[in-house]
């Protein structure tokens, strides 16, 4: 099986790598949109801003990659603002459009809390899905961000968390999958978040 996890420069990418390889798989770490295109499984880790993010993925061309192979079916993964930029558009840093792959809006999250949402929070899980195989309701993972996203389609939500708005934590949609928090930052709980998403990703099946 042929993984690639996509580098555009989010300082996360090597933590991903090496969650990857700790449960057994070889990921290639890339910026080349025709290794995307060929491989078989592709995650997109995150850091930082969606226009930023936005705009290195399509200086590079890896919107197009990124899309294409969402498009043929291939399992795809988002992590934080891997999940973001999956949405329509972003209101940070002023509104600006993003991959436009899910529907919805990545909002700022409101007053009243301490911003960035930084720690641990607990999941509630709204359905079942497979990357939440083995994993308990109310199970904490680790959140890095100011923004969220709203989605338009509220089938797409697997789990959420509450901090001053409830939101997408987990969101999946046929072969698409993304978490808004740190698997990588998230111990053995998100380990094997990456390990339920490779082994269906395996069977074709996320």
């Amino acid at each position: 099986m042929k993984l690639a996890i996509i580098d555009y420069g989010a300082g996360n990418l090597l933590n991903v790598a090496r969650a990857v390889q700790h449960i057994g798989y070889e990921p290639l770490i890339t910026s080349s949109p025709d290794d995307v295109i060929n491989a078989d499984v592709v995650i997109l880790p995150g850091v930082g801003a969606t226009a930023d993010t936005v705009a290195t993925l399509r200086r590079k061309g890896l919107d197009m990659a990124i899309a294409g192979s969402v498009s043929s079916g291939r399992p795809f993964m988002g992590v934080c603002v891997g999940l973001q930029v999956l949405f329509e558009t972003s209101d940070e840093g002023g509104e600006h459009d993003c991959l436009g792959i899910l529907p919805g809006r990545v909002r700022k999250l409101p007053g009243g809390q301490k911003v960035p949402h930084i720690g641990w929070n607990q999941l509630r899980q709204v359905r079942p899905h497979p990357i939440l195989t083995d994993i308990d309701d109310g199970t904490n993972f680790y959140f890095v961000h100011s923004y969220y996203a709203d989605a338009a389609d509220r089938s797409l939500v697997v789990a959420e968390v509450d901090y001053g708005v409830a939101f997408p934590a987990v969101i999946a949609k046929d072969n698409v999958v993304a978490t808004q928090f740190h698997p990588e930052k998230s111990g053995q709980t998100g380990l094997r978040i990456y390990g339920n998403f490779l082994r269906s990703a395996a069977t074709s099946r996320v």
